[in-house]
């Protein structure tokens, strides 16, 4: 949703409605990743304290002839999308392609298994720039990205703390001191882009990056002093100062881009 956000658009209620349908089929294309993904790994999964009890097909909460039929609605519905949005579709076949590959293969090379996770978050916004027939700004896409890098390095750091290596075969190709440095450039890229594309495009947003910097002082204590950040929704959702730190930003985004 965020080229909705950045170009203006969101007074349009046109722009909106293709904007929603994005997002609904990219909720779906992930859907059916994760589904997929857990359907692969079930039997490490049940071997696993953790994921053994809240993955659904490693549980039993869910069988796995039902997570096949499930597979198969999600995909479906995302092809058949493309009778009402195929340029958004193309960009969700590029990310559902990207995954599949990832959950054979790219999930256990390191480095490349960070970068296709930002990858996913960067396609996400590329559709919602597709779907609003205007191109992503290079801007959104590298702050995207950086950002995108530094909630996939962190989610490897605190797999890495919590479980060692013995949580996923990549592990074993990562250090704690890594991970921590890859993590620190990814969010000093991030701030840096993110007020440089402000600076420069969008000025009466500069009130914005106190938000954008307090946001990511708070999400690495949160990592740090409350061990949490494996899950950025968890995360996200477990503190609510971060939360009025996300509304604050949207709210002045609203307010400057609206003037």
């Amino acid at each position: 949703m965020a080229p909705l956000l950045f170009s203006g658009l969101f007074t349009d209620a046109e722009a909106i409605r293709d904007s929603i349908a994005a997002f609904i089929i990219f909720c779906l294309a992930s859907s059916a990743t994760y589904v997929l993904n857990d359907y692969k790994d079930v039997d490490s999964d049940r071997r696993h304290p953790v994921k053994s009890k809240t993955r659904p097909l490693a549980s039993g909460e869910v069988d796995l002839q039902k997570a096949r039929v499930i597979m198969a609605v999600l995909y479906s519905t995302v092809i058949l999308s493309a009778l009402i949005y195929p340029k958004v579709v193309a960009v969700v076949v590029a990310y559902l392609l990207l995954n599949i590959a990832y959950t054979i293969y790219l999930k256990h090379q390191p480095v490349l298994d960070i970068f296709t996770i930002a990858t996913g978050f960067v396609l996400r916004v590329y559709a919602g720039a597709v779907s609003l027939h205007i191109p992503l700004s290079s801007w959104m896409f590298i702050t995207t990205l950086s950002l995108a890098l530094y909630l996939a390095a962190i989610k490897r750091r605190q797999e890495l703390v919590k479980s060692g290596a013995s949580a996923r075969q990549v592990l074993e190709s990562y250090s704690l001191n890594l991970i921590d440095k890859y993590a620190e450039m990814s969010a000093t890229c991030a701030l840096l882009f993110y007020s440089l594309y402000v600076i420069s495009d969008k000025p009466d947003m500069v009130y914005t990056i106190p938000f954008v910097l307090f946001g990511l002082y708070r999400y690495w204590y949160i990592v740090e002093m409350k061990d949490s950040g494996e899950s950025p929704t968890d995360a996200l959702f477990s503190d609510p100062l971060l939360q009025v730190t996300i509304l604050g930003w949207i709210s002045t985004c609203f307010y400057s881009l609206a003037r």
